[in-house]
């Protein structure tokens, strides 16, 4: 195990890593934790004609792969569209596949379905659940804004946009308050909804700060309600 850089979180009563690579490190557990991977989203807009090189699976899967090993993670929790439609499992190519069933064989690996991926079953191992509630912290693709319990969720692909130094910076972040943390999109080929969108603010509420991760610390930045 090679040691990883990280920023340490206190979120609902437990210290977690998070990763500038835009996933969480649960330490207490041994959990690795990201949001919306979207694998094969490449080959899903070729079939319309629109053509992307086909790498975004390989690419997600590698780098996922690297950080399982860095942090010697033994449980995997993908927050949600973790492909990008029902039928992206089947066309995963042949080394990405290999690869996934390898990760889903050595970690206890559980997919929290989303709005892209919800109807099917076969994802190279792994079991499958809507959501789930772990040592009192729900698990979801979605926030839901009337959830009082602590709540990990993906599904916004939040970014941070600030000038510096005259030029528009884009930085993936996460998105904070005292209940609920949105991941930011783990996927090699995912766009980001901008962090200040009402659609973030409603479902974070008030009083939530955009967390972007470094090597070694968090940088916070206030959101305005």
């Amino acid at each position: 195990m090679v040691p990883v850089p990280f920023a340490e979180l206190r979120f609902a009563g437990h210290f977690w890593h998070a990763l500038p690579e835009g996933a969480l490190f649960w330490p207490e557990r041994g959990a690795l934790l990201v949001a919306d991977l979207h694998l094969e989203k490449a080959s899903w807009y070729a079939r319309s004609g629109q053509m992307l090189p086909p790498y975004d699976s390989i690419a997600t899967l590698t780098a996922l792969d690297a950080l399982v090993t860095a942090t010697g993670a033994a449980e995997i929790w993908c927050l949600g569209d973790s492909f990008h439609d029902i039928h992206g499992c089947d066309r995963l190519p042949a080394s990405a596949r290999a690869l996934l069933t390898a990760l889903t064989a050595r970690t206890r690996w559980t997919w929290i379905t989303g709005n892209h991926d919800r109807a099917y079953v076969d994802r190279c191992g792994g079991a499958v659940t809507d959501e789930a509630e772990v040592d009192g912290v729900v698990l979801r693709h979605e926030a839901d804004p009337a959830e009082p319990r602590p709540e990990l969720s993906g599904h916004f692909h939040p970014k941070l946009r600030v000038r510096v130094r005259g030029k528009l910076v884009a930085r993936r972040c996460f998105v904070a308050t005292t209940t609920k943390l949105i991941f930011p999109a783990f996927g090699a080929l995912t766009g980001g909804l901008d962090v200040t969108h009402p659609e973030i603010t409603r479902a974070a509420g008030g009083g939530a700060e955009a967390l972007v991760a470094l090597p070694d610390r968090l940088l916070r930045f206030p959101l305005a309600a």
